[in-house]
């Protein structure tokens, strides 16, 4: 019985920041002021500034017609990969698989591309509006496999807000 209290408990304190957060990500989404870039940018910064394990955080975008994904809004170190051709890296993995990534130890996958020494572990989470895969959202973690199933379930509600302001 201690074990299942233990548990409940240890799964409401890890999905407190995520709750916590919702209400501040659909303020900035919906503040029709802004620009859309702008508001993508503010939840970065809120995601990073407020999840310790949040490193890096950005939006990738398809670019246009081409088979590739553009970097449109980040918060963190700055990177060299604001092009990844879809299929090279994990962000390009998910924009051929249409599925969430998540990857503990970012040294065992052969095909990472590395944005800095530091990044230990990363889950990327893909945004449909209508269907369609248009981009994702990346998270670059500085700590071990850092990264819950409360991660990925709070990342695709952050990523349906976005569909709903690019909709």
């Amino acid at each position: 019985m201690l074990a299942i209290i233990f548990e409940y408990f240890c799964t409401k304190i890890s999905t407190m920041p995520f709750q916590k957060l919702k209400p501040e990500i659909k303020t900035i989404l919906e503040n029709d002021n802004l620009s859309v870039d702008h508001r993508l940018s503010q939840v970065c910064e809120v995601l990073k500034e407020n999840i310790p394990y949040y490193d890096w955080v950005g939006f990738y975008f398809k670019n246009g017609d081409k088979d590739e994904l553009k970097l449109r809004s980040f918060a963190g170190e700055p990177t060299d990969h604001t092009i990844i051709p879809f299929g090279k890296g994990i962000c390009g993995q998910v924009a051929v698989s249409n599925e969430n990534f998540v990857v503990p130890d970012v040294k065992a996958q052969t095909n990472y591309i590395a944005c800095s020494i530091n990044v230990k572990a990363e889950i990327v989470v893909p945004l449909f509006l209508n269907g369609e895969n248009i981009g994702q959202i990346d998270i670059d973690s500085h700590t071990p496999d850092p990264f819950s199933k409360e991660d990925e379930e709070f990342l695709e509600w952050v990523n349906e807000k976005v569909a709903e302001v690019l909709s």
